[in-house]
């Protein structure tokens, strides 16, 4: 019975606001390789981003290198898929010449179909993210969007799964309808529309899902790992950490938290009341965002707030709400919000008439520009 050890999205390289998180993300490899020790586990599922950027910085790459140096000296597998913030082709370097060390870089959507076959017979498929319009025409698909690229790649995996008999495994980076959201994920929607319905994986053992920072089960076989650092405030109640996963006649997963560098948290109040009250000084050794609700901007204020919480990284104002804003707050006006749309916005703002629809088009083909160039670098 193979034990896997289901994790995603690192982002080496990540900055916390004004936070280096290398220290952090150190830390975490501590954490995963005496996971792995202790919990004898066979082979590692990386479920993508593992950088935060296309060009990740250096010590980002060091780090990851020593990831899995130190990984392969525990003797396990380890199987990682590329994310919408990872370069593809920079990360699947040399993926066919590390095949033979254990470590199985899985980049190239061509390759959905071919699993790794751990030594039970257990096959291991690993679909990178899939920017829908670059494979569109290689894979010929009728429909746009990221439910028939997925749709197809799960149909190659199928194919082949077929023919073995044993357990699969599948990894895949993508919003899968269900799942919850946080702030620190980049969008990736298509024509407004970014997430697939769960029912895409039916058919495998487990499916090791990355993208979404926020732990979850979708269903018995199908769970995000989430980030194993908090990335935004807004994960400020998530749990952080990596699934141990079983595969026996049934599937059986238990949660490992990872370490915590500092608890994270949103305050909004008053600058009086934060500054004196005592109710806020369970905080006092947070990351904080703070937000201010004074009709008039305090004076100095983050130099007033980090007297008490030295370590405030983000502060904002929400004052008395106006009419023309219909009582909410620029959070609120934007939140589930597709980029185009907040452009629109933003052009009737500034010009006082809103885009006609040749100019939405206009603004819509560059932010699908953009992500088609990301996605190839």
């Amino acid at each position: 019975m193979p034990r896997l050890l289901h994790t995603s999205d690192w982002h080496l390289g990540r900055f916390f606001h004004r936070e280096d998180m290398l220290r952090a993300q150190e830390a975490f490899i501590d954490h995963l390789i005496e996971t792995v020790r202790s919990e004898r586990v066979d082979c590692v599922l990386v479920s993508g981003d593992l950088y935060d950027r296309a060009l990740p910085p250096v010590d980002a790459v060091d780090l990851c290198g020593e990831a899995l140096r130190r990984l392969l000296a525990e003797k396990v597998r380890v199987v990682l898929i590329s994310g919408n913030h990872d370069s593809a082709r920079r990360l699947g370097f040399g993926a066919d010449l590390m095949d033979a060390s254990g470590v199985h870089l899985r980049t190239d959507p061509d390759g959905v179909g071919r699993p790794v076959l751990l030594d039970d017979g257990t096959a291991i498929y690993g679909i990178p993210y899939l920017e829908p319009e670059v494979v569109r025409g290689g894979w010929e698909l009728a429909e746009r969007g990221h439910t028939a690229a997925l749709t197809e790649a799960m149909r190659r995996i199928r194919a082949d799964a077929a023919g073995r008999g044993g357990r699969s495994v599948v990894l895949a980076h993508a919003f899968v309808t269900g799942g919850e959201a946080s702030d620190s994920e980049r969008d990736i929607a298509i024509g407004g529309v970014a997430s697939v319905p769960v029912s895409v994986f039916d058919g495998v053992d487990y499916a090791a899902l990355g993208h979404l920072h926020r732990s979850q089960t979708l269903s018995g076989a199908v769970r995000y790992s989430g980030s194993p650092l908090a990335y935004s405030f807004s994960e400020e109640d998530h749990t952080k950490g990596s699934w141990l996963v079983d595969l026996g006649e049934t599937v059986r997963a238990e949660f490992v938290e990872a370490p915590v560098p500092r608890r994270i948290k949103r305050l909004k109040g008053r600058i009086d009341d934060l500054l004196t009250a005592e109710r806020w000084a369970a905080y006092e050794d947070h990351w904080l965002q703070v937000t201010l609700t004074d009709a008039q901007h305090p004076v100095a204020a983050m130099d007033r707030l980090r007297r008490r919480f030295p370590h405030v990284l983000a502060l904002a104002f929400e004052p008395e709400r106006t009419a023309d804003t219909g009582g909410r707050s620029w959070a609120e006006r934007v939140k589930g919000r597709s980029d185009t749309e907040i452009a629109c916005d933003f052009v009737t703002e500034v010009r006082g008439a809103a885009p006609d629809e040749a100019e939405r088009a206009l603004l819509h083909e560059a932010f699908e520009h953009y992500r088609r160039e990301e996605a190839a670098r």
